[in-house]
């Protein structure tokens, strides 16, 4: 099997996995508890909370442990919405966000009277300041734009953005799940309030995220029960994925340099061997920054999924776009977004690579795909006849 949808999932690195053993079995107890063998957990919680910190460049009292990173998306947006209600309601965003942000603005939207502005972006998918600066009103509350794009790749210019945001007083939200251990993050430089990251995307465990929440930033909990994580968002504590986000985070950032170089190198080998190989095809994003692992296609006149099917059977696991929406047959909206027009965007597939790729696998990918989209073509109503014959 060669594994190329490593922005959907990553598999759980096994220095995480021995992590975090012991605290299903021995070291089980529930951390809030007031005993002894509970305060060695609470302990435990804690200087993971202080090690991830430090690795991101913040504070601790600014890291509250989640379920994941739509989570931390989900609840940093409406809290930070909530806390701001008698300032006014507008929330400015991008097209292009996660379905975890969007669906948030919706949720405002529809059941707290928010009104909502998407910016639109250019046909490398990042967004225009000039439009982002004429949006900003004396009611804006939030700005919400990801620094990396979970489909495409495409970084957005998230330090010009908070400029902008703060000279008008907004405080700014970004989710950097995509970015985190990929590419250098400090929190304290890119100076914004609210910050999302999910464990799974970089060999940590599923069901397990990072909320960040700047020292003083607006915030109402949106999760109520009990007083753990500071107040700031109740549920007994997951100490195995505290243990092991902290662990995988701590992996990553040891080898973000050599790994980034090397993922890079493939994923352009990669861009490449299909732009040589395959006509009719466009590089979503190509032009913009990217993160070094991820590469977005479009290959005209034939369906992602029946590519997906016929790589499938070559041992070969891509995606057609966001793992979140893969179950759906509408095109992708952040593609619609860039200008690609529906059929162009249906044709789209997404190979997003991880430290265990190798050269041979590549090869393997660059050598089989033409022959794939040959074959579709040929059976393609909308192909025209000339390509056909290629």
């Amino acid at each position: 099997m060669i594994y190329l949808d490593n922005n959907a999932t990553t598999a759980t690195d096994p220095q995480v996995v021995e992590a975090m053993r012991p605290y299903f079995t021995e070291k089980f107890a529930n951390p809030s508890s007031t005993y002894g063998f509970a305060s060695e957990l609470k302990a435990v919680v804690e200087e993971c909370r202080s090690a991830v910190a430090e690795k991101l460049d913040a504070e601790r009292q600014e890291i509250v442990f989640t379920s994941g990173g739509t989570e931390s998306d989900s609840i940093a947006i409406i809290g930070a919405a909530l806390a701001q209600s008698k300032k006014g309601k507008h929330i400015i965003t991008s097209q292009t966000e996660h379905k975890a942000v969007l669906e948030s603005c919706k949720f405002l939207q529809k059941h707290f009277d928010c009104e909502i502005t998407q910016l639109p972006v250019d046909s490398s998918g990042v967004i225009d300041l000039d439009v982002l600066h004429k949006s900003i009103r004396s009611d804006t509350v939030l700005v919400s734009v990801m620094l990396a794009n979970n489909e495409t790749g495409v970084i957005q210019p998230v330090d010009e953005i908070v400029k902008l945001a703060h000279e008008s007083g907004v405080p700014v939200h970004s989710d950097i799940v995509q970015a985190a251990g990929k590419i250098p993050v400090s929190l304290s430089e890119l100076d914004i309030e609210y910050a999302a990251i999910s464990g799974h995307k970089l060999y940590g465990p599923r069901g397990v995220g990072i909320l960040y929440r700047k020292k003083g930033s607006p915030f109402v909990p949106v999760i109520r029960g009990g007083d753990h994580e500071n107040k700031m968002r109740a549920g007994t504590e997951n100490t195995p994925g505290i243990v092991g986000i902290s662990k995988a985070l701590e992996i990553a950032l040891e080898s973000l340099k050599e790994k980034t170089a090397e993922v890079k190198k493939l994923r352009n080998k990669l861009q490449v061997g299909f732009v040589e190989t395959i006509p009719e095809i466009l590089v979503n994003g190509d032009g913009a920054p990217r993160v070094p692992n991820t590469l977005s296609i479009a290959v005209k006149y034939i369906e992602g999924e029946s590519m997906l099917f016929m790589l499938e059977s070559e041992g070969i696991l891509a995606s057609s776009g966001s793992a979140c929406t893969s179950t759906s047959l509408r095109a992708s909206h952040v593609l619609l977004a860039m200008g690609l027009d529906d059929a162009t965007a249906h044709g789209s597939l997404r190979f997003s690579l991880g430290k265990k790729n190798t050269e041979d696998e590549i090869n393997h990918v660059i050598a089989v795909m033409p022959e794939i989209v040959r074959r579709l073509r040929r059976m393609s109503p909308i192909c025209p006849a000339e390509l056909k014959q290629i």
